[in-house]
């Protein structure tokens, strides 16, 4: 009898708790998706009593949006292989070779949340508006600071993904495999482990490229045409058109999303097939 009593009261206490998940999923995602909805429903409305895709087609038709795009994807791809060139080497030699210096790297890589975006744009410009470090002086050399800048904005998410990828292999097994068949640093680096860090790697891509294509405060000082302040002066001039920037936006995030999970479940099934 107490048997039965203590089952039944493991069953309610599970449904309890199982009810209660649903109640806060629902709530957090009608928190995310009411906004996101109304969003949308607004972009529709730029024609007068009639619902279409009016705004899709003058943000797409403004010569502006174009070259801020694309100068923005360039951005992101450059600060990802930046980022990743640096980040990589860094966390694998760590794991191998120096592991009492992972606070150190972990506190290096988390100064980026610290310093606030004005503060750190405002000292960019002051070191590299002045001899011998004139950098701001044109417009492409003021880009290549930018993307060193998102480079280093994307560390505290690349350097936890890759660490994170790292500490699930057997880092010193495949080294000391592929040193055996006679390879080099560089091609334990570039044929091992960065083919085995695949998922972690677009991970913190995916981040990066998520704050290189929303951010505003540093590009805009810096005087550069990307899609932060192209954004910005959109919600000055136009009513329908920055919610549609703002689901385009949403969209190439999602894609990016998907890309992770397909990649990521192609790995899987290798693993499991592997084993």
């Amino acid at each position: 009898m107490t048997t039965s009593v203590a089952s039944v009261q493991v069953k309610t206490s599970a449904r309890k708790q199982k009810l209660w998940a649903w109640v806060v999923f629902v709530v957090g995602a009608l928190y995310f998706l009411l906004p996101l909805a109304a969003t949308f429903y607004w972009s529709l409305r730029a024609e007068k009593d009639k619902l279409g895709f009016e705004a899709y087609r003058r943000l797409f038709a403004d010569v502006n949006f174009l070259p801020a795009f694309s100068e923005s994807i360039v951005n992101a791809l450059a600060a990802i292989l930046l980022s990743l060139l640096l980040i990589v080497p860094t966390a694998y030699w760590v794991t191998l070779r120096l592991p009492k210096l992972r606070p150190v790297v972990e506190f290096i890589t988390l100064l980026p949340f610290v310093i606030p975006a004005v503060v750190l744009v405002f000292g960019l410009i002051r070191l590299y508006s002045r001899p011998p470090l004139l950098l701001t002086a044109t417009y492409d050399s003021s880009r290549v600071v930018l993307i060193c800048v998102y480079a280093a904005l994307s560390f505290p998410y690349v350097f936890r993904s890759v660490d994170n990828g790292l500490r699930a292999m057997d880092v010193r097994a495949l080294t000391e495999a592929a040193q055996s068949l006679g390879a080099n640093w560089f091609t334990i680096l570039f044929r091992v482990i960065f083919p085995n860090l695949r998922v972690a790697l677009l991970s913190g891509a995916l981040l990066t490229f998520a704050i290189v294509i929303g951010e505003l405060t540093i590009a805009l000082f810096m005087a550069q045409h990307t899609l932060g302040p192209y954004m910005a002066n959109l919600t000055r001039s136009k009513v329908y058109e920055p919610s549609a920037m703002a689901i385009v936006a949403f969209a190439l995030t999602w894609m990016a999303l998907g890309l992770i999970q397909l990649v990521g479940r192609g790995q899987q099934g290798q693993i499991t097939g592997g084993h």
